[in-house]
């Protein structure tokens, strides 16, 4: 049987695709100790950046039909067969209800959204504060008012609360379609969870997408922990140019709703050759885990070593075109740090 069906709900509540593990007061009271002990270094030395992207490029269409502009963790600037999806933008200070504290960022927005280029699509995979900042959301709204908001059920209504007018926004359940232009997004299930407090998750839907169009498709993982459905979706596609996958804010006490770098290989070769180029993504912006701020990149370029996994790893803010079979490897990070490459 499939796993690729629509969500369904137990009251008001969105249930994962294959039973998971998201915890709670427990999983928190073995975290903190965890917090007090933990060594690994989870910002950077130094501050990084600045990171600059040149607004100029986007004067000019990709001549592979197909540019990516990272601007760190899941935000991304997606211009592919002439329609241009601004994906998941978060431009705060913090990924946090609060701008005084939560995890801040290691570096500067790479552009203003007033600078950006003219967004056809705004898509908000889900609507925890990493991925959907509520500043950006009306900023968006007021410079980019001939956009379209393209998100999972019930998330809607936080992007109405922001400015967003309702008549703009399309929701989606998993294994529905909608159209701008010549672009088909498909919302696919994922393994996570929703809620932007204690008191309402589940509440609306988290998912992951396609953008397919006439010659170029890209897989957008968002988040998601490991389950059987990555080779179930790559199966639905002839094949994609781009798979992002997250590789960031890992910890086996919660390993059902985060991939981390390992299990992100392991999706990527369940995928069974249709992956096209891999991108990690959800990493290098913001402290939400335990891990060393760098651990994930380092850990999935020695998996790609190991597995000969064609690794796609702009710099941020850099509009970069992807061209199949032509891996980008910047190693930003590492001259960031003061270290070089290796």
């Amino acid at each position: 049987m499939s796993l690729l069906k629509p969500a369904e709900k137990k009251g008001r509540q969105f249930q994962n695709p294959v039973p998971t593990s998201v915890g709670g007061l427990s999983t928190a009271s073995k975290v903190l100790p965890e917090y007090f002990r933990n060594r690994a270094q989870v910002e950077p030395p130094q501050p990084l950046g600045p990171f600059v992207t040149d607004a100029r490029a986007y004067a000019t269409l990709p001549a592979s039909g197909l540019r990516v502009t990272w601007f760190g963790h899941s935000s991304l600037l997606v211009e592919t067969d002439g329609v241009r999806v601004l994906v998941d933008p978060v431009w705060e200070q913090r990924a946090s209800p609060f701008q005084f504290m939560g995890p801040k960022r290691f570096f500067a927005p790479t552009i203003a959204l007033e600078d950006l280029p003219k967004i056809d699509v705004v898509l908000v995979s889900h609507d925890h504060y990493d991925h959907l900042g509520a500043e950006t959301m009306r900023r968006l709204s007021r410079v980019m008012p001939g956009a379209r908001w393209v998100t999972s059920l019930g998330v809607g209504s936080v992007l109405q609360g922001f400015g967003v007018k309702p008549e703009r926004i399309t929701e989606l359940n998993w294994t529905e379609t909608t159209s701008v232009g010549d672009l088909r997004l498909t919302a696919w299930p994922a393994r996570h969870f929703s809620g932007r407090s204690v008191f309402n998750r589940f509440h609306t839907l988290w998912s992951s997408f396609v953008l397919e169009g006439p010659v170029h498709r890209v897989f957008y993982g968002a988040d998601s922990g490991p389950w059987p459905g990555f080779g179930e979706i790559a199966a639905q596609y002839p094949g994609f140019d781009l798979t992002m996958l997250e590789i960031g804010a890992s910890h086996p006490m919660w390993a059902d709703i985060h991939l981390g770098p390992d299990n992100a290989a392991l999706a990527y070769e369940a995928m069974g050759g249709r992956g096209g180029l891999l991108m990690p993504i959800h990493w290098g912006l913001f402290n939400l885990a335990l891990h060393a701020w760098d651990q994930p990149i380092e850990r999935m370029i020695e998996l790609a070593a190991e597995k000969g996994l064609p690794l796609w790893v702009p710099t941020p803010g850099e509009p970069t075109e992807v061209v199949s079979g032509q891996p980008v490897r910047s190693e930003w990070w590492r001259r960031a740090a003061g270290r070089g490459p290796r």
